[in-house]
């Protein structure tokens, strides 16, 4: 097979820059899909919190945005990452270099990533590369499929180029909450190209996104059954069910060369499914530092999120007072909603023998550290998500032995299975309905179950070994871009 000259365009990518899993996605896939033999290029925003990271990079020019009488010179810098896969980084003061520590939420942000997707489009420009395909994930890349299809300039430029547009998360489709847009400001998709700040300020980058990539994916197979209805599609069901042939899901995976309790630097004692003991020695650790009594045969569960509805908070949040009657410790790690961090806070203060509560702030690499440490000290992890596109920290849990409770959703559900205690098949324990009661019969299930160490030492056993690595899903998209270069070729100029 021919090999793929491949963009793929990114607001965070990690180690660089990282609010969830997203950054994750960045860092791994491209790698993954260079792997294959085919030159990936990532472009990707230079925030100011970057500038302590000390990346190597070589210049790789400049050119200059010109938007609503306003001039951005954009510096773009090269680091290679590994062969056929390098990483671009556009750079600008104003836009991005100013941000200290949020990537995100600010009164510019439509601007800012608009400025972006044309510098994206102008780097690969002046590079003289015609690329095959042109991969642009979430919200803050929606414009470049809009800007190749129906820009003069740039649909002349690749007129032989596919377009792939990935949807992480519906829920953000825009500069600010997609709910909150005055009736007489929604974007349709198709108006014209904005001219001035403020047409961006109410554009829909993910609806443009969905209208003009020749290919749409999201990442679960079920969540991508999902986001067709008015359930889920938060309020773009109807536009993607106009492109439904056209949409797929692919399930993320995880680096275990990153996410593995046998390589992690980050936790105390290293461990892999052979050699358990060493996971009940990182418990007592973890329940050292939280200040929980050091007791193996409490079961302890971890939560490593964003505090924000759509994580199930408000299931657990009802059902606390009798988690916490239970015999059983948990330990959070979260930033988000104040209203959750408050309530785990209080919590914390109340059963100090009871609960943990982190809320370090989002870009300290203390987050990382306890993040690792949570997932091997922990024997459960707690993701009751009221919907989740796919998920990369029940992928993260199972490798770590930290054994999923789980709503029966989206990327959940492709990923983890029910655990039958007569068969012992299964991999964490999933609750159909998304109530308070039923989650808490699913917490009542996995603390049954850990009373008897054998049956949960196979459990833990079986988990570890299920693999959710990069390779399948580099190879689906892979095809995908082939059904993206059909597609696009069958679309034509119209």
């Amino acid at each position: 097979m021919k090999a793929l000259r491949i963009f793929t365009v990114f607001s965070e990518v990690a180690p660089y820059s990282k609010s969830g899993g997203l950054g994750d996605v960045g860092a791994a896939l491209p790698k993954h899909v260079a792997r294959h033999g085919h030159k990936v290029s990532i472009i990707t925003p230079f925030y100011g919190f970057m500038k302590q990271q000390q990346i190597p990079m070589e210049d790789a020019g400049e050119d200059t945005v010109t938007f609503d009488n306003q001039s951005y010179v954009i510096k773009f810098k090269r680091s290679k990452l590994r062969d056929n896969c390098d990483i671009y980084f556009a750079m600008n003061e104003d836009l991005f270099g100013r941000y200290q520590m949020h990537m995100y939420g600010h009164d510019n942000d439509a601007l800012r990533f608009f400025v972006f997707n044309l510098a994206a489009l102008k780097l690969i420009e002046r590079l003289g590369e015609h690329p095959d395909i042109v991969h642009c994930h979430e919200w803050q890349t929606g414009f470049i499929p809009n800007l190749m299809r129906c820009d003069e300039h740039y649909r002349d430029i690749f007129k032989n180029t596919a377009t792939v547009f990935t949807i992480h998360n519906l829920t953000y489709q825009m500069q600010g909450n997609w709910w909150e847009v005055p009736k007489d400001k929604m974007d349709d998709g198709k108006l014209q190209l904005p001219t001035t700040a403020a047409q961006v300020r109410w554009m829909n980058m993910t609806r443009r996104g969905i209208t003009y990539a020749d290919v749409i994916n999201t990442v679960s197979v079920r969540h991508a059954q999902e986001i067709l209805t008015p359930e889920y599609g938060q309020g773009l069901d109807k536009t993607l069910m106009k492109r439904e042939k056209n949409v797929y899901g692919i399930v993320n995976g995880i680096d275990y060369a990153v996410f593995n309790p046998q390589f992690d630097k980050l936790i105390w004692h290293r461990y892999d499914w052979n050699s358990l003991d060493k996971k009940h020695r990182n418990k007592k650790e973890l329940q050292k530092l939280v200040g929980l009594d050091q007791d193996t045969e409490t079961p302890l569960i971890g939560m490593v999120h964003r505090l924000t509805e759509q994580k199930g908070l408000s299931l657990i949040t009802q059902i606390l007072p009798v988690l916490m009657r239970m015999k059983l410790q948990m330990v959070i790690l979260g930033t988000g909603d104040r209203g959750y961090i408050q309530t785990f806070k209080k919590a914390a203060k109340q059963f100090p023998n009871k609960i943990g509560m982190f809320s370090p702030r989002i870009g300290s690499d203390d987050n990382n550290e306890l993040a690792s440490r949570i997932y091997a000290g922990s024997d459960m992890f707690l993701m009751p998500s009221r919907f989740e596109p796919c998920g990369v920290s029940q992928l993260i849990s199972l490798r770590y032995g930290s054994i999923p409770i789980v709503h029966e959703t989206g990327g959940l559900c492709d990923t983890i299975t029910d655990f039958n205690p007569r068969s012992e098949i299964g991999t964490g324990f999933v609750f159909s309905r998304y109530s308070s009661e039923d989650l808490l019969v699913a917490i009542v299930r996995a603390l049954e179950t850990f009373n008897y160490p054998k049956v949960w030492e196979h459990l833990t056993w079986q988990a570890m070994q299920e693999s959710y690595s990069w390779d399948i899903p580099a190879e689906k998209y892979i095809e995908l871009y082939k059904r993206a270069q059909r597609a696009h070729n069958s679309r034509g100029e119209g």
